[in-house]
């Protein structure tokens, strides 16, 4: 045998000995519903963890962590509580955290909505309720 015969056959048993082990790889057809209601429940938790996370947050300022205590809440206790929470019941809970009103009650803007209406109609001539206006009538 010529020495180009033997490297060829050489590189040929070389090749064939690493593509021995390969096994071929079998796919399968996975169907769109799955594909989707698998990436929607990797995203719903992932909300979810977002959610638990700003729900610590706002336990662990100060202003809250001082009125739960005045109310005789234990800090470790409640952030245990959070952590045990289910995702639905994080979700809950942080969409009731950023619709509750800061302040309990919105009085000063209803009071300064009714003196602007009422600014309006004493300009627009409907009611005299201020002296310092003049109607346009």
């Amino acid at each position: 045998m010529s020495r180009t015969r033997k490297a060829l056959a050489f590189t040929v048993a070389l090749a064939l000995s690493h593509t021995a082990g390969l096994q071929a790889a079998h796919a399968g057809m996975i169907a769109t519903d799955a594909v989707a209601a698998q990436v929607a429940q990797t995203e719903a938790h992932a909300s979810a963890e977002l959610r638990r996370a700003n729900v610590l947050a706002t336990l662990n300022r100060a202003d809250v962590a001082q009125s739960l205590a005045a109310k005789g809440v234990d800090m470790d206790a409640a952030r245990a509580r959070i952590a045990t929470l289910s995702d639905a019941e994080v979700v809950a809970l942080a969409d009731q955290l950023d619709h509750a009103p800061a302040g309990a009650s919105d009085v000063l803007g209803v009071i300064v909505f009714i003196f602007l209406v009422l600014l309006v109609t004493d300009i627009l001539g409907f009611t005299k309720v201020f002296p310092f206006t003049r109607s346009i009538r």
